[in-house]
């Protein structure tokens, strides 16, 4: 590896650092929030007694399982001005991210609620709580400490998901690694350095996610 190259590696690592930091985090950690919301309201209808309800949760799950991240992304960006609805990138990028993350993590969260002993609806019935209530005070709480290690995941996955926003011109890593990769022409050098940056990503989130467990298992334990 020449100097150049040397170089390169130190002048690039800061910008795409710095859109990592700005673009890709931001973005993961909003959608992901978006995406949460999306998916304990479908996780809900998902158990509703409602068929007609439940009906709606699972082919909403069943779409977005069932079709590509990048195609969903593609649809909201590009298909709906065909409609007349124009969304800008960021917020396409938002949106799509976020719908993708409720379809999958509707069926992480409906599992958690359902891990729930029945039980414990019983005692809350039993001391006077309403159905809203017990689900709020009893058991997503408990839901939450099982849900925890596969949300984690999602969340580590959607990090790297976010990339495909940069083909729909949202200026974050990736995106900007092709800029620097378009003009220095060092593409195989610049797209290992943002790949090592995404990685380094991932290890901390990924420590993040085992302390995590650890203060809910010895929370468990008391």
């Amino acid at each position: 590896m020449d100097q150049s190259t040397w170089d390169l590696l130190v002048s690039s690592f800061w910008p795409l650092l710095l859109a990592g930091l700005t673009g890709t985090i931001p973005l993961a950690l909003i959608s992901f929030a978006l995406g949460l919301l999306i998916a304990l309201v479908v996780a809900l209808l998902r158990i509703s007694k409602n068929p007609v309800l439940s009906g709606v949760a699972r082919f909403y799950i069943s779409v977005i399982r069932g079709t590509p991240l990048l195609v969903q992304l593609f649809v909201i960006f590009y298909g709906l001005p065909a409609v007349g609805l124009t969304v800008d990138p960021w917020p396409s990028a938002i949106v799509a991210f976020s719908l993708n993350v409720g379809g999958y993590a509707a069926e992480v969260i409906r599992a958690a609620i359902l891990s729930v002993p029945k039980g414990q609806w019983e005692a809350a019935y039993t001391i006077g709580m309403s159905p809203r209530r017990s689900l709020l005070r009893i058991i997503l709480p408990q839901a939450a400490r099982v849900s925890v290690p596969p949300l984690s995941n999602t969340f580590i996955s959607l990090v790297k998901d976010t990339s495909l926003a940069s083909l729909i011109l949202v200026t974050e890593l990736f995106r900007r690694a092709q800029e620097i990769a378009a003009f220095s022409l060092e593409v195989l050098v610049v797209y290992l350095e943002a790949a090592l940056i995404y990685w380094i990503f991932c290890l901390v989130l990924s420590s993040g996610q085992n302390l995590l467990e650890k203060r809910l298992d010895r929370y468990v334990a008391h």
